[in-house]
C-alpha cells in the first residue's frame, strides 16, 4: 500500500510539467484500457467479440497486448490472463483447439507468438508441441513460383499484407527462441516478395494483395495487385516489420532490408494522416464515405512509436504517433458511465474474394462493418500507449 501511494504521488508531480503529462496521459490510457478489455471479456478467448474458444489471430493481437501490459507494469493479472486461454486452448497433449493444419491458413499462425511466450515463461511441453505444429504447417505452406506464402489454401496464388504481421514475426521469435536461423531467413524472404509484389513505386504505399495468376476479379490483369491502399493492411505490415526486427540480428543483411522499408513508409504515410488520424482507404481521405478509422491509425501510433524507441527512425517521427494518439482520443475514445473506455470506429473485417465476393473496390471497403472494441484496433492501442510512455 504504501508502494502504491508514493508511485501515485510521483506521477501527480509529473503532471506538473508538460512531459510529465504526456507521459502520465499515456500510461492512464494503456491501463484504463488494457482493464476495460478485461472488464468487457472477462475471458481472452472472448475478446474480439469471441464467442467460443477459438485460436484466432484477433485473440493472438489482444493476448500479445496484455503480455504487453505485463512486461510493462508488472502486473500479473495481465500474464495470468493469457496464461488461462493459453492453458485451455492447448491441451495436455499439445493440440491446439479447433486447429486445422490442413487449412495451411496464415491467420492461425499468429497466435503462435504467444505460445512462444508461455512456453519461454513455464517450460511446459505442451506449448513446444503445439509451437512445433505450427512451424510444421509452415514448413509445408503452399508457396508462389518464387517462395512467397499463399495467404490461405483457399487463397491460392496470393501473398496478403495481412499473412506478413500474422507469420514472420513468429517464424523470427521461433527461430531466435530455439537457435533455429533458418527461419529467421524465412521470415526476411517473406518481407522480401511481399515487398517485391505488393510495392506501389507511384505513392510508396502497399497494395494490400497481389494475385500470381491473375486469375481473381480484383487483380490487375497486367500486376496482380489488389485495386486499392486499404490502411489495415498497410498497418499489418508496418506493425510486422518493427516486431520482426526483435529478433532478427543486425548482422543478418535482412536487417537493413527491413529498416529501409520502414523508412520508406515513414516517410510516406504523414501525407494522409487527417487530425491525427488515417483513413479506411488510405490514400483518398477527403474522398465521400471514406473516414478515419480506429486500427490502421492504431497500428501506425504503434509502429511508429516502437520503431523510434528501437532507433529505426529518427526521434522527429514520434509527433506522427503523438498526433495519432490525440486523434484517438479526442476523435475515437469514449468514456462510458462505468469509467471504462471503448474504442469506436473500427473496421470490424476486411478482405478479399472468398463468399459473397469481395472486390477489392473503394466502395467495398467503406461498405464493411463497423464495430467498437474490436481487438485488430484495441491490442495496436494499448501497445502504442505503451510505446509512447516509455
Amino acid at each position: 500500500m504504501k508502494h502504491l501511494f508514493t508511485a501515485a504521488l510521483v506521477a501527480a508531480a509529473t503532471l506538473w510539467s508538460p512531459a510529465g503529462a504526456q507521459n502520465s496521459a499515456k500510461e492512464k490510457y494503456y491501463r484504463r484500457f488494457a482493464d476495460s478489455e478485461m472488464a468487457r471479456f472477462p475471458e481472452a478467448w472472448q475478446l474480439d467479440h469471441g464467442s467460443r474458444l477459438y485460436f484466432g489471430y484477433s485473440q493472438g493481437v489482444g493476448c500479445c497486448a496484455m503480455l504487453r501490459m505485463w512486461e510493462q507494469t508488472g502486473d500479473a493479472k495481465y500474464y495470468d490472463y493469457v496464461a488461462q486461454w493459453g492453458d485451455t486452448i492447448v491441451n495436455p497433449a499439445g493440440e491446439i483447439h479447433l486447429y486445422n493444419k490442413a487449412d495451411y491458413n496464415l491467420d492461425f499462425i499468429n497466435s503462435g507468438k504467444v505460445l512462444l511466450k508461455l512456453y519461454k515463461q513455464t517450460g511446459q511441453e505442451k506449448y513446444r508441441k503445439a509451437i512445433e505444429t505450427l512451424v510444421s504447417q509452415l514448413a509445408r505452406h503452399p508457396r508462389t513460383t518464387d517462395g512467397g506464402y499463399w495467404h490461405k489454401l483457399i487463397y491460392q496464388h496470393q501473398m496478403w499484407l495481412d499473412g506478413l504481421y500474422m507469420a514472420s514475426p513468429f517464424m523470427a521469435q521461433y527461430g531466435a527462441q530455439f537457435n533455429k536461423p533458418e527461419w529467421i531467413d524465412e521470415a526476411v524472404k517473406q518481407f522480401t516478395l511481399c515487398h517485391l509484389h505488393t510495392y506501389d513505386t507511384a505513392t510508396g504505399l502497399y497494395h494490400h494483395a497481389w494475385d500470381e495468376s491473375r486469375s481473381q476479379r480484383w487483380a490487375d490483369p497486367e500486376t496482380g495487385h489488389s485495386p486499392n491502399f486499404w490502411g489495415r493492411s498497410i498497418g499489418w505490415w508496418f506493425m510486422a516489420m518493427v516486431d520482426a526486427l526483435d529478433y532478427i540480428p543486425e548482422s543478418h543483411e535482412g536487417h537493413a532490408r527491413l529498416v529501409g522499408y520502414i523508412r520508406g513508409l515513414a516517410d510516406v504515410l504523414p501525407r494522409y494522416q487527417r487530425g491525427g488520424m488515417w483513413y479506411q482507404v488510405l490514400d483518398q481521405p477527403e474522398r465521400e464515405g471514406n473516414y478515419p478509422e480506429a486500427s490502421v491509425t492504431s497500428q501506425f501510433m504503434y509502429a511508429y512509436a516502437k520503431a523510434v524507441n528501437k532507433g529505426y527512425l529518427d526521434k522527429k517521427y514520434r509527433k506522427y504517433a503523438l498526433d495519432a494518439f490525440e486523434g484517438l482520443r479526442k476523435t475515437l475514445l469514449v468514456e462510458n458511465p462505468d469509467g471504462t473506455l471503448t474504442l469506436t470506429r473500427c473496421c470490424q473485417v476486411g478482405g478479399l474474394g472468398g463468399n459473397p465476393y469481395r472486390d477489392g473496390s473503394y466502395e467495398y471497403y467503406i461498405g464493411e462493418k463497423i464495430r467498437d472494441n474490436d481487438a485488430k484496433a484495441t491490442g495496436p492501442f494499448i501497445m502504442g500507449c505503451i510505446e509512447l510512455d516509455k
